[in-house]
């Protein structure tokens, strides 16, 4: 094969975008983001899409292109993500594609797992059981059932817990077993380069990246999003602290206290799920982006 998809990975606030268009730019490359939190137009602040003069640098794609009250599932971007690789690669032969979200990611490169047919009676139960027992419920649940997975999913997504509970409930094994199946066929090669830096530097620029939301508008993005506030793509780091708040359940600086903390937590978990491939070649966050481009060009023999 002659097609590359170049992948730019690592934990949340680590510089993925600004390597992307770096990568993008000298490859002469269009990009394809896998945030999957990026992908809605009501969410600009919360997360953390690139400025308008980043998006002009490089052409993006899969960014703000849907609505919160659409329903797009992982399935839906594998398919639109390899269609639009597609017809990028008619006139090139590299993409990039950007994003912390290893499923979404895994998704494109790989192909979904597939998972047998649950009886809905199961997750109405499950769902019956986070309205009356709250998340904390669903979380040891999985923590029982399928301690490994429980170590790199992300546990505050009730989404992402019942759909795990739910194949472990149906089939008596842990969801874990059903993960990393044979990969599907592609016609492009992968190379993933993933960013890192020290833990507690990774934690700093969180918190400086959450101050920096909340004195762009952060608040009052999450106050006109309010009254959506029970649509899933809503349910996440960034936006359901700040609805705790203005439900009265917690004060302002505590919201946002929490939202530093659960963006902290989401980063541990990504560099889990990251560290497990060893198909990644790793760079510190303030490496030479020629060290980088002499890595890439090596793998594809220019």
């Amino acid at each position: 094969m002659n097609n590359f998809l170049i992948n730019i990975i690592g934990p949340t606030a680590i510089g993925k975008t600004s390597l992307s268009i770096k990568v993008a730019k000298h490859f002469d490359a269009e990009i394809i983001s896998a945030d999957s939190r990026q992908f809605f137009k009501e969410m600009k602040i919360g997360t953390a899409v690139p400025e308008e003069a980043e998006l002009n640098a490089a052409p993006h794609h899969f960014i703000q292109h849907i609505s919160i009250h659409d329903k797009y599932s992982v399935g839906d971007f594998e398919r639109d993500a390899i269609l639009k690789l597609e017809k990028l690669f008619e006139t090139h032969n590299i993409a990039v594609m950007v994003g912390g979200s290893g499923l979404y990611i895994k998704a494109v490169t790989e192909g979904l797992d597939e998972f047998p047919a649950v009886d809905p009676k199961i997750r109405a139960n499950l769902n019956s059981h986070l309205e009356k027992d709250g998340i904390d419920w669903l979380q040891q649940k999985l923590f029982i059932l399928d301690p490994d997975y429980y170590k790199v999913a992300d546990v505050q997504n009730p989404h992402r817990l019942i759909r795990a509970l739910e194949i472990c409930i149906a089939t008596g094994q842990p969801f874990s077993e059903f993960l990393d199946q044979e990969k599907s066929e592609r016609n492009f090669e992968t190379i993933n380069i993933g960013l890192t830096a020290e833990r507690e530097l990774i934690y700093e620029r969180i918190n400086r990246r959450v101050d920096i939301m909340m004195k762009n508008g952060l608040l009052e993005e999450a106050r006109k999003l309010y009254p959506s506030r029970d649509l899933n793509a809503l349910n996440t780091v960034g936006y359901k602290e700040l609805f705790a708040y203005f439900d009265g359940d917690t004060d302002l600086e505590t919201a946002v206290s929490e939202i530093k903390k659960n963006t902290r937590r989401f980063a541990k978990r990504q560099l889990t799920w990251f560290r497990k491939d060893e198909h990644i070649k790793w760079f510190d966050h303030n490496a030479d982006p020629g060290e980088i481009f002499r890595y890439i060009e090596s793998q594809i023999n220019i």
